[in-house]
């Protein structure tokens, strides 16, 4: 299968652009920049990748503005998939949808617009999710019905989970495919390097709460600080993200532990960059508080071995997004991983990441809750829970594997459609 790949890859770097680079590496990279010796030989999957690396916005502050250079760079990357599917053969199309943005879905228009009737399949894998619900309540007809013309009969969609099906069958695909997002192992070392420390913190944690006095070597077993739970916020800082809640929260529960006299305290590590100058102005204000100044450390943006360190030292990952177009965030993902327990939100696809009745699941925009959530997690949930659900459900191989089989499918001729209808997997 020869597959055009019209996608960005990192810079910017974000939880979507992420999975595309993953998905090209695994599917053996951009055939176009292969040695002439290999060009077109297909990837251990059967499937041959030519990339257009459509990226228009250089910085995260400029994704979703309008420029009418971006526009020239669009018509740009149009022309290249063409001549793709000419030079190369290549006859089918994978795009990614917009979410619920109109700068996004002008461009939807007009990729579609240019490039669909050069290729005979068409695949959209929906990283975003929320359009359909906007497209029924923010968009008006004659916007809606344009983009029903230039999306709709996808030989297939291939969606994260079971919530955002509700986006990719507002536009009528022939089938529906769930592919949950999957990364290669960031600590393949667990058992032995990351395991033991997060067990002995947990056991010290308990000591503390029973009132008991932790040994010398307990103490340095569990890092030399476990009276300090560490929390950690890693995404970018805005605060639909949940930044600000996650800051209130914090203090909050510290005000608790110590008006209870507890030896313990919290400390939250926030790392990742602000594209908002006033929410930047904001948090550095609450830094500069005495409040602040106890319980928050920023760390900036943070990638390869700081990342890792930030993820291998933390005692919990809180993410209490209600960002408009969160579906399935890698970050969460890269928690599981590293064994670290996780309070979030119950906030579009997120729920389905973890088993029915987990406790550390709040409602969007409560503070109040996350306190309590924290507090409880004190003595919470076993490092071995989340790394069993990251090797389970959203290891790198089996999603390269699953995405490979959901391509394959479109060249099956014995894929049932009724006439008007649509199969769903």
């Amino acid at each position: 299968m020869k597959l055009l790949i019209f996608a960005h890859t990192p810079p910017p770097h974000h939880g979507q652009s992420y999975m595309v680079q993953l998905m090209l590496n695994g599917f053996g990279g951009d055939q176009r920049k292969a040695d002439s010796r290999d060009s077109g030989a297909p990837s251990r999957f059967g499937i041959s990748c030519y990339h257009v690396n459509a990226q228009v916005s250089k910085e995260l502050e400029d994704i979703g503005d309008f420029r009418i250079g971006k526009l020239f760079l669009l018509f740009g990357f149009c022309l290249q998939a063409i001549w793709c599917h000419f030079r190369y053969g290549v006859s089918t199309l994978y795009y990614i949808p917009a979410p619920g943005k109109y700068s996004a879905l002008y461009r939807d228009w007009l990729v579609m617009f240019l490039c669909r009737p050069f290729f005979k399949h068409i695949i959209l894998h929906w990283h975003a999710a929320g359009l359909a619900k906007w497209l029924e309540t923010s968009v008006q007809i004659r916007a809606r019905s344009i983009t029903y013309a230039r999306m709709k009969d996808a030989d297939l969609s291939i969606v994260l989970s079971r919530y955002n099906r509700a986006d990719a069958e507002k536009l009528l695909p022939v089938q529906i495919r769930v592919v949950s997002n999957g990364i290669p192992d960031p600590c393949p070392g667990f058992d032995a390097q990351i395991l033991p420390r997060r067990r002995a913190r947990v056991f010290a944690r308990n000591k503390f709460v029973a009132g008991q006095t932790l040994s010398a070597e307990e103490v340095a077993d569990a890092g030399g600080d476990p009276h300090i739970f560490k929390i950690l916020y890693l995404a970018h800082c805005t605060r639909e993200k949940g930044l600000f809640d996650s800051i209130q929260a914090v203090i909050r529960a510290n005000k608790i532990l110590a008006a209870s006299k507890s030896p313990m305290s919290l400390q939250l590590l926030v790392a990742g960059n602000f594209v908002n100058d006033d929410e930047r102005d904001e948090f550095d204000q609450i830094l500069a508080s005495p409040e602040g100044r106890k319980s928050i450390t920023y760390l900036g943006f943070v990638s390869g071995v700081q990342k890792q360190d930030a993820l291998r030292h933390a005692d919990l990952f809180c993410f209490p997004t209600y960002y408009q177009n969160e579906n399935q965030p890698v970050n969460l993902i890269e928690a599981m991983a590293f064994g670290l327990p996780i309070l979030t939100t119950r906030w579009r696809s997120i729920p389905e990441l973890f088993p029915p009745g987990y406790r550390c699941l709040v409602d969007i925009r409560s503070p109040d809750q996350i306190t309590g959530a924290l507090l409880a997690s004190l003595t919470g949930e076993t490092a071995e829970f989340f790394r069993e659900i990251f090797l389970r459900q959203f290891n790198l191989e089996q999603h390269l594997s699953s995405l490979a089989e959901a391509f394959h499918s479109i060249e099956s001729e014995n894929v049932p459609v009724p006439p008007g209808a649509f199969a769903t997997v």
